[in-house]
């Protein structure tokens, strides 16, 4: 199982192909709404690319996760297989800061990730699939209702009988004006 993708065996043996499964902790995914992720499996193709020191990474992620509904906070399994494309390059020359940021000049370089090390492990291509998969207010279903502002029930699951008319408290002032319009109009 090759699970480092090294750009000097590409230099000197041309395309090569990658795999593996990876158990990631919920403190390395580090998203809140994760409660629980199963083995993500990688596959990836590397070869060089058109710049020089431009490597090109081609492949495909697939996990399973159980996440917590942003509406409802109930945990529901949610499957992914995501493709990526991903193009390694050589951090341009700094100020000597190894974590400098560097600037997207265009939209071309989304998918660019600057490198400093000739090696790439599989795994943290993995962990960024899974982190860059996980919508940002994930839900167990479209229609979900979410949780009652008064007693907390899910009512998707249950009726409640609370009051919901929720009155903004601002809009107090601007209540007597209508109040005058609709008696004009009679």
């Amino acid at each position: 199982m090759n699970d480092i993708i090294v750009f000097d065996d590409i230099d000197k043996n041309g395309p090569r192909a990658y795999s593996g499964t990876f158990d990631l902790s919920l403190k390395e995914i580090d998203r809140p709404e994760v409660e629980n992720v199963g083995p993500v499996a990688i596959e990836a193709k590397a070869d060089r690319g058109d710049l020089p020191g431009e490597y090109i990474v081609d492949g495909t992620a697939r996990f399973t996760a159980d996440l917590a509904c942003s509406r409802c906070a109930e945990p529901y399994p949610f499957a992914n297989t995501s493709t990526f494309h991903v193009r390694f390059r050589p951090r341009p020359e700094s100020s000597g800061e190894e974590e400098e940021e560097v600037e997207i000049a265009a939209a071309e370089e989304l998918d660019v990730e600057f490198y400093s090390d000739r090696l790439v492990p599989l795994k943290d291509l993995a962990l960024e699939q899974v982190q860059l998969s996980i919508p940002m207010k994930p839900l167990c279903d479209e229609g979900c209702l979410g949780l009652c502002p008064v007693c907390g029930s899910n009512k998707s699951r249950e009726a409640c009988e609370c009051e919901t008319s929720i009155v903004d408290e601002r809009w107090d002032a601007l209540k007597g004006l209508r109040d005058q319009l609709k008696k004009k109009d009679v």
